[in-house]
């Protein structure tokens, strides 16, 4: 597997200099109108709810409030340069980073929002949509690849439906947020491939499910109420730069546990 350095240089200060303006962006998303998680009104508190850091009554932070924390335009910046970054090492000077490079920060933008306020906003997500769908309509057409394309909306199609399950089945341990991101995630991730698609949705899954865990053991989150589309973010960029070696580990370790039963 190659690595393309020159590229991963261009793409690491093209994903610095958009990481250093998610701010602004957050300080332009419009608040919800009604509650953004009205299905959270029907989780009666407890009292073991009130040892959590984020109770689930918790106010949500304003958007003005969040954009003037602290250290976030750093923070934003250096995870926005390093996804980038290693995203251009990986694809290499490829179409792809046309709607990658737009996802980057888009992603460290609803990372944040979402580990702030636990709450997805459509306003960005429904336009990346169409920014994305039409990147994607480009690379294809750049690369002359319509096999990618269809890829893209089966990756698209196939991922929001099993969100959509999920969120049916348990609409209380996933807002449909999740399911809107989800399928925004597989179309980038379903025009790079098959494996790419399957290892950045099931990651995701994985990291969600662990860390669900700790952090309901750390008492930061209940687990009714984590944020998930970070780790559905974290596992797309897992999709996209170590399909390879991850795929291998999931390989051996499947492999594993079927030498473990068959003895």
């Amino acid at each position: 597997m190659s690595w393309y350095w020159d590229t991963a240089l261009v793409a690491g200060a093209v994903g610095l200099l958009a990481g250093a303006c998610v701010p602004q962006l957050i300080a332009r998303l419009p608040e919800p109108a009604d509650d953004p998680e009205p299905e959270l009104d029907a989780l009666a508190p407890t009292e073991s709810e009130g040892e959590f850091s984020r109770p689930i009554d918790e106010p949500k932070e304003l958007y003005a409030d969040l954009a003037v924390v602290p250290g976030l335009r750093v923070g934003c910046a250096v995870a926005s340069g390093v996804a980038a970054a290693t995203i251009g090492a990986r694809v290499g000077w490829s179409p792809a980073l046309l709607f990658l490079l737009y996802l980057v920060p888009v992603g460290v933008a609803l990372a944040v929002v979402d580990w702030r306020t636990r709450y997805l906003p459509t306003r960005l997500i429904a336009p990346s949509y169409v920014v994305v769908g039409v990147l994607v309509c480009v690379a294809s057409a750049l690369e002359r690849d319509r096999g990618a394309l269809v890829l893209a909306v089966v990756g698209w199609l196939a991922t929001f439906v099993i969100f959509f399950l999920s969120w049916f089945v348990s609409p209380r341990l996933m807002s449909y947020g999740d399911v809107r991101l989800s399928g925004l995630l597989g179309l980038a991730l379903g025009w790079l491939g098959v494996p790419q698609l399957v290892i950045g949705i099931y990651t995701g899954f994985l990291l969600g499910a662990v860390g669900a865990m700790l952090l309901s053991a750390l008492k930061v989150f209940h687990h009714k109420h984590y944020p998930f589309g970070p780790f559905m973010v974290a596992g797309a960029w897992v999709g996209v730069v170590l399909s390879v070696q991850v795929g291998a580990g999931y390989s051996a370790l499947v492999d594993g546990i079927g030498g473990l039963f068959g003895a």
